[in-house]
């Protein structure tokens, strides 16, 4: 039997997801027990069992009495305990029950009439900012970046326009999202802060937010002075809503928000540019648009990991699982399990159906996930009109991250 392939290291993620160490364990280690060692000068720590089939990955995420999101929160590195209360006051790392007040409560904010706006809005932006890159490119060499000219601004600004965030703060988005998104990759995470002992400091811990809450307070207090239509001014005036949770849903709002589409709609664009066929047929109108939108999600989706605790001990796929260890579901390989997926490892912009995970599963399932599908259509649609063939102009440089699938450059001939 092959030897059990570690899946855990950041910097593995740089040159590519490893899906053939996914087939190894998705074949004979498909709960898989990984170490995890001191890297990138953060500490070690227990190790996890790492899922990788379909079937199980939707079990965990779905199974919220038995894989608490509460316990050890969400992320494969635990947090300081005297961060834990802190972090467990976000939706995404609490379980039902008051997952679903909180759910319900945010989801009170994405009225039809909003969301309408917000698509017209999208769309007229995903064209300028293509006509933009295409100038610029004529202008040149006749490539351009694409994350760099068009999407890291379409989600940073799609997202902006859907809080309410004034046009002069907009940056800030982008900036909390590159630290808290990608602390392990050093291009993103900016200049290392460390403790008194000289480790670093989590990104998530209450010391690096406390300029990202006193925005949100600034905003809501802003909003209900001044309200407008968007989603801040929603929150700000709910009367439900404590402070402390408003905060965490500006945070969750903004680093969710942004680096979803951040991340999908690059990964989706090189996708296309590697397969020319699945392209052109897509712009010949041979498959749908909304259809290739899902088969590109499988392909890249925004997301590589999610972290649950074992609330008691378990079985899974036949390996015991103790109360308090920790089980990490592998999105990316779950899209590639050839049982519940013909041919997973081809791209097929017309595959249905499609049950694949990019965007969770169960209770936790991506509250934005119709808005993320939303700016992907609008920009794929631009897309297509306005590129023949992209192709490659260099390897696309890619996130050092276990937890994010993400492409920090795509350059591409465009003429």
């Amino acid at each position: 039997m092959p030897a059990v392939p570690d899946v855990f290291d950041p910097r593995r993620y740089a040159a590519g997801v490893p899906h053939d160490d996914y087939r190894v364990l998705r074949d004979h280690h498909p709960v898989a027990w990984q170490q995890e060692p001191e890297v990138l000068g953060w500490p070690a720590g227990p190790g996890f069992w790492a899922v990788t089939r379909h079937a199980d990955v939707v079990r965990v995420l779905k199974d919220a009495t038995t894989y608490s999101s509460h316990l050890g929160a969400t992320q494969i590195r635990d947090p300081d305990p005297e961060d834990l209360p802190f972090i467990r006051g976000m939706m995404l790392n609490q379980d039902p029950p008051r997952h679903r007040r909180l759910r319900r409560l945010v989801s009170r904010a994405f009225t039809p009439g909003r969301v309408d706006r917000f698509a017209a809005l999208a769309g007229e932006r995903a064209r300028t900012l293509l006509a933009e890159a295409l100038r610029q490119a004529r202008e040149g060499d006749g490539t351009v970046d694409l994350v760099g000219s068009v999407t890291d601004e379409y989600a940073l600004l799609n997202l902006a326009d859907l809080l309410g965030v004034p046009e002069s703060d907009r940056r800030l988005l982008l900036r909390w999202t590159q630290r808290v998104i990608g602390y392990q990759d050093p291009d993103e995470a900016g200049p290392r802060v460390l403790d008194g002992a000289g480790r670093p400091v989590n990104p998530r811990s209450p010391a690096m937010l406390k300029d990202m809450f006193a925005y949100a307070r600034h905003l809501a207090a802003y909003k209900r002075r001044h309200p407008a239509d968007d989603v801040m001014t929603a929150l700000a005036s709910d009367a439900e809503l404590t402070d402390a949770e408003l905060e965490m849903f500006f945070f969750l709002l903004t680093v969710a928000g942004n680096d979803t589409v951040r991340s999908a709609a690059p990964g989706g664009l090189l996708a296309l540019a590697e397969h020319p066929e699945a392209y052109e047929s897509l712009r010949a109108g041979k498959a749908e648009l909304a259809t290739a939108v899902e088969e590109l999600l499988r392909w890249h989706p925004p997301v590589l990991t999610f972290r649950r605790t074992a609330v008691r001990d378990t079985e899974l796929a036949g390996r015991r699982i103790r109360a308090g260890e920790k089980v990490v579901v592998f999105h990316a390989s779950a899209n590639r399990d050839e049982r519940a997926f013909t041919g997973p490892a081809r791209l097929d912009l017309a595959r249905s159906p499609n049950p694949h995970v990019s965007f969770g599963d169960g209770p936790h399932v991506c509250l934005g996930a119709h808005f993320a599908r939303l700016q992907l259509r609008l920009l794929h649609a631009e897309v297509l009109r306005a590129l023949p063939g992209p192709r490659l102009a260099a390897p696309a440089g890619r996130l050092v991250s276990n937890f994010i699938n993400g492409v920090k450059s795509l350059r591409l001939h465009v003429t």
